[in-house]
């Protein structure tokens, strides 16, 4: 009983400082990964590039695929890009293995003091950073020395060190024990932690825990696995990969590379078994993607042929294409995502926007109907932003991210409000067929003139909140006065038509209203622009 609450505390800490120190690499690498969305669109080498490096940041493989059947299940991976970076994933897990591996011990108290006194006494949110790095380690480490002290005492255990032998005679079973460890504690390095605590005090010699290892690396696709339950067909089949990927992997080192993988090892280092093992882990990722990569493609088609196509694997037009809970797990890039589902309902909105002014120009019943159909879409995508936004707020966001989250609520609403209007504009335009009312040439110029303003200057907004472009934003805010000269005139020559009989009464009620609701659209757009000004003075970017 006692070993167990030991090891088990152990492991608690163990898995505390790993989360910590991937969470402080993350928000110091946070700018960075934001980049990443673009490299994931590209071929499957640099898929698997990116898959090692964000997983190297992570300290996750499991949370990188869960993050890459986000992707697909959103529709911006294919399957294709999605099994090099679930690839890259297996080999930067490995980074954890190789770090614990080596005897650091002795550093970890003097990373967690110094760690803490940065943490405590700096404001600067990169120190506080590094600080978290520095503790994760030590905590990381002192989880190690924690598991390695309980596992001690079964060295005594005669029947305990047998059963561990007889793994090497039993690789199977070594794989069933791996696979259903890691399926447990969902965490392949936790496992890995595990087996080299137990190596480390003699319990376990490399040809008995080289199974296991493999196990580990089948049980690590649990996660995955869990995560696409209720995802599109793409989803589980990109999980499905996963899977194969190790299962095909374990296939070919059990039957044919065992044997020169263990000789590889003991001859890098032939006394410390902690290393061989740490070493084993890698070069089974590394050479499994060699001996796999260039088959990718014949592993998405027996995918495909596993999981065929259903007719019941429709399209939803209420959907979110960029973003997915399962990419909260990498809350840096969840919220570059979130931005583009963000721009992708601006411009739904902006559709609306210049069908309903046209629809006005022209009385046109089916563009009025194409602005009405696109309410219920901009309503689930604004409620669907918003409560990803409250979710991706509970994450470990870096200040700057967080600031940006932030702003990103009002932006919602405010591009939200910009439909309202073009809602309202599509109301004006039925008034207008269902009375035939008649707008003068001048009065049908005049609204081009500022319909044409108008809609520049909330595209300004768009393209700013996109590139983070200041000089857009100021060109936004300068178009605002431009917008309200023109408003001014346009009320000036309604009155002068009005007086002169030009117009009716109910022409001309309409046509206020029509202006009130493109004035509204000007201000939101300037909101949008004041708040991506007011981030890059905060951040300077």
């Amino acid at each position: 009983m006692e070993i167990g609450i030991n090891l088990m505390g152990g492991l608690g800490l163990f898995l505390y400082g790993m989360n910590l120190m991937g969470n402080g690499l993350q928000k110091s690498a946070g700018n960075k990964l934001k980049k990443i969305i673009e490299l994931l669109t590209s071929n499957v080498i640099m898929g698997v590039l990116v898959g090692t490096l964000v997983t190297s940041i992570i300290q996750s493989s499991s949370a990188t695929t869960v993050m890459v059947v986000g992707f697909v299940n959103a529709g911006i991976m294919t399957l294709p890009q999605a099994i090099g970076v679930i690839m890259g994933a297996n080999i930067g897990t490995t980074m954890t293995g190789q770090i614990i591996s080596l005897n650091l011990s002795g550093l970890a108290p003097m990373a967690i003091g110094v760690g803490m006194l940065f943490y405590l006494f700096s404001s600067d949110s990169k120190t506080k950073n590094m600080s978290e790095i520095l503790i994760g380690f030590g905590l990381l480490f002192t989880g190690m020395e924690f598991m390695k002290d309980a596992v001690k005492p079964l060295a005594e255990l005669k029947w305990f060190t047998d059963a561990l032998v007889s793994f090497g005679n039993r690789p199977i079973l070594g794989v069933l024990i791996g696979f259903g460890i890691t399926a447990i504690i969902q965490s392949s390095s936790a496992s890995m932690g595990m087996l080299l605590a137990l190596a480390s005090q003699g319990l376990i010699p490399l040809n008995a825990a080289l199974p296991i290892l493999y196990g580990d690396n089948i049980g690590t696709c649990v996660t995955s696995l869990l995560s696409s339950i209720g995802a599109s067909l793409n989803a589980k089949r990109a999980a499905t990969m996963h899977l194969l990927f190790n299962i095909i992997g374990t296939i070919i080192f059990m039957v044919v590379l065992t044997k020169p993988i263990t000789m590889l090892v003991q001859y890098i280092d032939p006394s410390d078994i902690s290393r061989q093992i740490a070493n084993s882990h890698t070069l089974f990722n590394l050479i499994n993607v060699l001996i796999q990569l260039p088959f990718y493609n014949y592993l998405v088609k027996l995918t495909l042929k596993l999981m065929p196509d259903v007719d019941s694997e429709l399209e939803n037009p209420q959907s979110t294409k960029f973003i997915d809970k399962r990419m909260l797990e990498t809350p840096s890039i969840a919220l570059q995502n979130t931005i583009k589902e963000t721009l992708r309902m601006a411009n739904k909105a902006k559709y609306s926007l210049s069908s309903s002014v046209e629809a006005f120009l022209e009385k046109s019943q089916n563009k009025i109907h194409a602005t009405l159909e696109e309410e219920k879409n901009i309503n689930f995508l604004q409620k669907t932003i918003l409560n990803f936004l409250v979710e991706l707020s509970k994450t470990d966001l870096s200040n700057d991210s967080r600031e940006f989250l932030d702003s990103l609520f009002n932006t919602v609403n405010d591009i939200e409000r910009v439909w309202d209007h073009a809602d309202n504009i599509s109301e004006l335009a039925q008034i207008v067929v269902d009375n035939d009312l008649n707008l003068s040439n001048e009065a049908k110029e005049e609204l081009n003139n500022l319909y044409s303003k108008v809609l520049s200057t909330y595209s300004y907004a768009i393209q700013g909140l996109d590139t983070l472009d200041n000089d857009l934003c100021l060109k936004v805010i300068s178009m605002e006065q431009q917008v309200n000269n023109l408003i001014k005139i346009c009320r000036h020559n309604h009155m002068v038509r009005l007086n002169n009989s030009i117009c009716t009464i109910d022409t001309g009620v309409v046509f206020l209203d029509l202006i009130t609701n493109l004035e509204r659209v000007t201000c939101h757009s300037v909101n949008i622009a004041q708040q991506v000004i007011k981030l890059n003075i905060t951040f300077k970017v």
